[in-house]
């Protein structure tokens, strides 16, 4: 809720004792909700939030879990310093909130102010007033009387400072905007002229004409651009005018501006215009660079081409360090490159992602939070639909949201934790088989969620503390893939897999996935081979539609990815002295299945598999016979060959490199590759 001014707040507490109250309540109700989960979640176990027996408290209700509505904060008021005069100079100032209309404060600008609720009931109030004076004559006239005593109290000092250099800042802007464009045409030549009058004299005046020649361009269609609004727009002659003003103002605003505060363009810090708050050189042209934000803002909502929304935003970046002393259009910044981030083409998509990292090297902690809770919805938003179209735009949205929280690893923690705890209570739902929350797991919501911690924990736990996390995951991900072991949930538990494999190569800890690999050779179908089916593409798909598991692709797909991530799985333990041992029991399973397939490519491949693991097996087994120490010497045994790991040219590894670039047989499973 906005901040009243002094008529309102004393018309309020007159005459809506129960606004009050309801304030009151919402205070306290906000107060209690205020308290960050963050504080609380390093302290308390991840493991916690996992359930010790899947099948405890069958009896409770389902409830409905929400994976990007997880953190408290309110960011929805993010257009704190919006007006329909955007980037105008002549616009009256924020402060002035309060108008007169027939004695009786306006309730337009007390709707800006009070919540929904508060200002249906001053329009309540203010019909029963204009009833009463229909009715009766004297007390319209003690309403008049009321409002002179109203006025009189309204210097009683509580604000009079404020508001006096508020006036000042008006008085300055109406006083710059007097010289500026009113009442003129602009064209090509009077742009040109004011452009080298700005080069040439540093003439302010000229500026205030071609910023409010700018926010006329950028306000050009929108409603409040229209003859019934009461700031006097200066006109634009033709489409070269237009397009002048605006390639002119984007190139060369923010060299003006820093030419005039005398700060250079290259190491120019949050601090530095800090510094310059209290100067009476900032404090003469901050209405002008507000101007200019607030403009280049609008646009930035108004249009829709990527081309020039790319170049806005570029232009835009090198004038983000101004932001540090407005910040509400900061958080209006935040939500517009979030919006663009997700919805934008490729290079519109990076563009608007650059000034996220912008804003988040440079300004406070607060406004990096908002970054990464914004950007975390809009990824949760765009992650719920995945199609082949689209899926390459989701990954670069996660990609980019990974490089965003490892920017500051110990501030997005927390972060993380609450979205994985948000994971495992759905899972814990699942377990006591709730049939809404399986739906739940088994959506593209629920994988990208976790394929994105994933991401963010192999990423940064080589340098950080993030071992708690990843084990976290681990039985998040054991406890996904064993609520699904039917062939139907294929794509599923081949995530499941690789996830697990991912976490396993990025953390150096051993996480035992050849169970579940095993587990997909023992899929089998009733008739095999009796249809063909259309093409499976598995990067877009979480469930196999029934006929594709009668088809005879679906024996080879599960083969082929069976191989590559037993592959992948071998390949990081090739070289431990218990390779051996890990190799056992898969070499058993392979040389059955081995003897079992009836497909000749099947037989060749997992021919080929057995016999490159049983060549390692012997140069591992030969290299164990020659050490010296036992088993319980763990710092040999980590340090067992470690010359070997190096050495590329060894089979197994020249085996591992062949396999993994080919393309994936579980994306694409008609025989093409994507």
């Amino acid at each position: 809720m906005g901040k009243l001014g002094k008529k309102a707040r004393k018309f309020s507490k007159k005459n809506l004792q129960s606004v009050l109250k309801k304030q009151r309540k919402t205070k306290v109700f906000f107060k209690k909700k205020s308290h960050s989960k963050e504080q609380h979640i390093v302290d308390k176990p991840l493991q916690d939030t996992l359930p010790s027996n899947g099948r405890d408290s069958v009896g409770e209700a389902f409830e409905d879990i929400s994976l990007d509505a997880i953190f408290p904060e309110n960011y929805e008021d993010l257009d704190a310093d919006a007006s329909e005069s955007d980037g105008f100079l002549s616009e009256e100032s924020d402060d002035e909130q309060i108008s007169k209309n027939e004695g009786v404060i306006s309730f337009d600008v007390v709707q800006s102010t009070l919540n929904k609720n508060a200002y249906e009931e001053l329009a309540m109030q203010k019909k029963k007033l204009t009833k009463l004076k229909e009715k009766d004559a004297e007390f319209t006239k003690f309403l008049a009387s009321y409002n002179k005593g109203l006025e009189e109290l309204e210097d009683d000092g509580m604000d009079s400072e404020e508001d006096e250099a508020n006036n000042k800042r008006a008085g300055l802007l109406i006083e710059d905007n007097s010289i500026s464009t009113q009442g003129k045409v602009l064209t090509t030549s009077l742009i040109d002229s004011l452009s080298q009058r700005i080069r040439k004299e540093h003439d302010e005046s000229a500026l205030v004409s071609l910023l409010n020649g700018y926010g006329a361009a950028c306000h050009y269609g929108t409603e409040s651009f229209g003859s019934g609004n009461t700031i006097s727009y200066p006109r634009i002659q033709n489409s070269e005018a237009f397009s002048s003003i605006l390639i002119l103002m984007l190139q060369e605003a923010d060299n003006i501006f820093r030419g005039l505060l005398k700060i250079s363009s290259s190491n120019c810090k949050k601090e530095t215009i800090l510094e310059l708050k209290n100067t009476s050189k900032w404090k003469k042209l901050r209405p002008l660079i507000k101007s200019y934000l607030r403009s280049t803002l609008l646009l930035l909502d108004q249009v829709t081409d990527s081309d020039m929304l790319t170049f806005v935003l570029s232009r835009l970046q090198s004038s983000v360090v101004f932001f540090s002393d407005f910040p509400g259009l900061l958080r209006r910044l935040i939500k517009l490159a979030v919006q663009l981030w997700t919805t934008g083409e490729e290079g519109l998509s990076s563009c608007s992602f650059s000034i996220l990292k912008e804003v988040s090297v440079i300004f406070s902690s607060e406004s990096y939070e908002t970054c990464l809770v914004l950007s975390y919805k809009a990824y949760m938003a765009q992650s719920k639909t995945v199609e082949v179209v689209n899926v390459k735009h989701i990954e670069s949205l996660r990609n980019s949201l990974v490089k965003l929280y490892s920017l500051d690893v110990y501030r997005s923690c927390p972060k993380a934790v609450v979205s994985i705890r948000q994971l495992s209570k759905i899972l814990k739902q699942g377990l006591r088989t709730k049939k809404e929350a399986l739906k739940q797991i088994c959506s593209w919501e629920y994988v990208n969620c976790i394929d994105l911690w994933v991401k963010f924990i192999s990423e940064n736990i080589s340098d950080y503390d993030l071992q708690l996390m990843s084990y976290t995951m681990v039985r998040l991900i054991n406890g996904v893939a064993g609520l699904f072991p039917g062939a139907v949930y294929l794509p599923l538990r081949l995530k499941c897999i690789q996830w697990l494999n991912h976490l396993s190569r990025s953390g150096g800890v051993f996480i035992p996935v050849v169970s579940l690999v095993l587990d997909v050779l023992e899929y089998k179908t009733d008739k095999e081979g009796t249809t063909s089916g259309k093409a499976i593409d598995f990067t877009s798909v979480l469930k196999l539609p029934m006929y594709f598991l009668k088809s005879g692709k679906f024996k080879e797909t599960c083969v082929q990815s069976a191989i590559e991530l037993l592959v992948a799985h071998f390949a990081q333990w090739s070289y431990h002295i218990s390779f051996p041992e890990l190799a056992t029991i898969p070499l058993i399973r392979l040389r059955e299945l081995h003897e079992m397939s009836t497909s000749e490519s099947s037989k060749r491949a997992v021919k080929r598999l057995i016999d490159h693991v049983e060549q390692n097996v012997q140069f591992v087994q030969k290299k164990r016979d020659e050490v010296a120490f036992s088993p319980k010497d763990y710092e040999s045994v980590e340090s067992f060959p470690q010359i070997e790991k190096s050495n590329q040219k060894k089979p197994f590894a020249q085996y591992y490199k062949s396999i993994m670039e080919k393309p994936s047989k579980f994306s694409c499973v008609n025989g093409k590759s994507k």
